[in-house]
Parts: structure tokens; C-alpha cells; sequence
């Protein structure tokens, strides 16, 4: 079944950890419903955006994999309208999908969920409710402590100038003496 022109229900109801522990992850008529309407107004725009296959790495998740996985009890995943999207490996980065969808659609809650070493998103987090969003952008942290997750208030980062091949290797520091002995 399709929920949107580029998404199919399979996707999304997906889980290792289901097939694992023999769950049932089918969605009800109306959690089925939500999936349509967040695969139409945030994954179909993402996909004829960047026009390439688009990830998605958690879609809907029914109570019993919730709990299997020890997810938020209070998870939107759980009702059809959150999607957890990692574009690990191709050509488009889990940064340029978390700036396109706050930059540009409509949704509840946007993560950055953690941080690659690379400063990036090990993921993204995307939540729609119609009618009902937020627009609430926030990143995920582990205490570095206690070890438990933690939210904050996004806070854009500077974007990294990339490392044209003739520079690569070389330091800024090298770069800059070998300038001043040319003058």
C-alpha cells in the first residue's frame, strides 16, 4: 500500500526489533490515516525536493515495539505521525534534510538527534499533527554525566567550509606561513 506517491506502508511499519520479538507492528484505521497525511505533507515534499530515495529509519512504531525499544511512552511514533529519517551513505546529508524541513514545510516537532563527530545529525526526527503544530525545533543530547537524553533549543551551527582537494592535509597554520614567505 502506498501513502504517498514515493512512501509505501512497509516501509514505515518496518522494525527489526519486530521481526525479532515476533510484534505485531500493523497500524489502526486511524494510525494508518496520520501516516497518509505526515507522508503527504513532510516525506513527499522532502523526496521531489532532493529527488532521491528517501530514507526512513522509524516510522510507525505500535506499543508493544514502543516498549520493546524504549521509546517515549508519549511518542508520536506510536500514533502514525513521526518519521526518523538517516541519509547515511548517500548523496544527500541528515543536515541538509533537517534545514529543508524547517526552512520550508510545515510540522510539530523537528530533533537533531545527537551529534555525528562531523557536528551533523546522526538522524532527524520530524512529527506533524494536523492542525496541531508547533513548530517546536529542538536537538537531543546525552547528559555527558548521567548519560540520559536530554532536549534543548536548536541553535544553528556554523556551516563547515568544504576542503577543495589542493587543501587537504594541510593545516591553516601551514597554509598561512607558506602565504606570508611568498609576500
Amino acid at each position: 500500500m502506498k501513502l504517498s506517491k514515493n512512501l509505501s506502508l512497509a516501509e514505515v511499519v518496518r522494525s527489526e526489533t519486530a521481526k525479532r520479538l515476533d510484534i505485531d507492528n500493523t497500524p489502526t484505521k486511524e494510525h494508518l490515516e496520520n501516516l497518509k497525511v505526515i507522508a503527504e505533507k513532510v516525506f513527499q515534499p522532502i523526496r521531489d525536493h532532493f529527488q532521491c530515495p528517501i530514507h526512513v529509519s522509524s516510522g510507525y512504531r505500535g506499543e508493544a515495539l514502543n516498549r520493546a525499544i524504549r521509546g517515549a511512552a508519549t511518542s508520536l511514533h506510536m500514533q502514525g505521525c513521526a518519521l526518523d529519517i538517516d541519509m547515511d551513505f548517500t548523496k544527500v546529508s541528515n543536515t541538509e534534510i533537517f534545514n529543508y524541513i524547517k526552512d520550508n514545510l510545515e510540522f510539530d516537532t523537528l530533533i537533531w538527534e545527537f551529534s555525528n563527530e562531523d557536528g551533523s545529525p546522526k538522524w532527524v526526527h520530524v512529527s506533524y499533527r494536523e492542525g496541531q503544530n508547533r513548530k517546536q525545533v529542538i536537538e537531543a543530547y546525552k547528559d555527558p554525566i548521567t548519560q540520559v537524553t536530554k532536549y534543548k533549543p536548536y541553535e544553528p551551527r556554523e556551516e563547515k567550509k568544504e576542503t577543495t582537494k589542493r587543501d587537504k592535509g594541510r593545516s591553516a597554520t601551514s597554509k598561512v606561513r607558506s602565504d606570508k614567505q611568498s609576500t
